[in-house]
């Protein structure tokens, strides 16, 4: 962790200080920011979160405190976590994923809610409308479970052969039989053969990886989850282990030296938040703020040298540069 990060980190942290403390200091406003990822795995998007709300001139630590939690992956963790914040109290909530969003709705109807979600935020209860959110939540809507169709076409040019591609997903994920049903109409749709293996525990991860190569597959894609994001390295490892080429949802896998991925851009996504948290602070309501519609792409493709593009795709999928 850079010593930039881990210094908003420290000031963020400031709100858990005991109360003794806190009270010789100027009363402030107490973001409660929570996720379901681990913080590594949450820093693409807290870094241009917290860019933007230091930019609107709310600085963590300073005029604005901060409480963290994570929730490692494990999504049954979020409900308690969100009564956690509501009950602490705090100003606001910042949710930064689908399930926090939802665990943050359903513990108040009051306490001004920013969201990103990867799932439609209408169809989730989260607001009324994009345009017209109305009662207490508003935020980013971006792209995630719905790009699975594009990762598999991105695969199959990249494979050096034909064959079964495996389809990695999380039981444990609520838009996992979304995810399934999409993928498998894709791959029938090109006479891709596909074969869907569950992984939910780390326990299950090294067994699929024996699985998928004791079955030859020609190449794995990973469905939309937090575990994932959490296990990053651990899924990089064991695909190199195994030789079998893999395409990722973010660009930190490929950091991580994964083959490729691709994905909504992350750091607009956090930078939208953080403006909105940063209008909220100022007295705009939620209700007013329109759900804003992320609408930038990035691959990222390891190779010797390393090299990676952000771009925007022409195809049919999502009109926006391949490479």
């Amino acid at each position: 962790m850079k010593r930039r990060e881990f210094m908003r980190l420290l000031g963020g942290a400031a709100a858990t200080w005991p109360l003794a403390a806190r009270a010789q200091q100027p009363a402030m406003p107490v973001i409660g920011y929570f996720s379901g990822r681990s913080p590594d795995a949450e820093a693409p998007i807290r870094v241009p979160f917290l860019d933007a709300l230091e930019a609107s001139g709310f600085a963590a630590g300073h005029n604005v405190a901060i409480e963290y939690r994570f929730a490692h992956g494990r999504d049954e963790r979020l409900p308690d976590l969100a009564v956690e914040r509501v009950r602490r109290p705090v100003t606001m909530l910042v949710a930064t994923d689908r399930p926090s969003a939802v665990a943050a709705k359903a513990a108040t109807a009051t306490t001004p809610i920013v969201f990103t979600s990867g799932f439609d935020p209408v169809r989730l209860g989260l607001v009324a409308s994009f345009n017209r959110p109305g009662g207490n939540a508003t935020g980013v809507s971006l792209l995630t479970t719905d790009l699975g169709p594009k990762r598999l076409g991105l695969l199959r040019e990249l494979l050096p052969k034909q064959g079964t591609i495996a389809f990695v997903v999380n039981p444990n994920s609520a838009s996992t039989p979304h995810q399934i049903e999409e993928m498998q109409a894709a791959a029938q749709a090109v006479g891709q053969p596909l074969v869907v293996v569950s992984v939910g525990t780390e326990e299950e991860v090294n067994k699929a990886f024996a699985t998928m190569a004791e079955r030859k597959v020609a190449g794995v894609l990973y469905g939309a989850t937090l575990f994932f994001q959490v296990i990053s390295e651990r899924l990089v490892a064991l695909a190199a282990h195994y030789r079998i080429p893999a395409l990722y949802e973010w660009r930190e896998f490929v950091t991580a030296g994964g083959l490729m991925s691709y994905s909504t851009d992350r750091t607009e996504v956090g930078r939208e938040a953080g403006i909105y948290v940063g209008r909220i602070l100022k007295g705009e309501r939620p209700a007013d703020l329109p759900v804003v519609q992320s609408s930038r792409f990035e691959s990222s493709l390891i190779s010797r040298p390393r090299r990676r593009w952000a771009s925007t795709c022409r195809c049919t999928f999502c009109n926006s540069p391949t490479r």
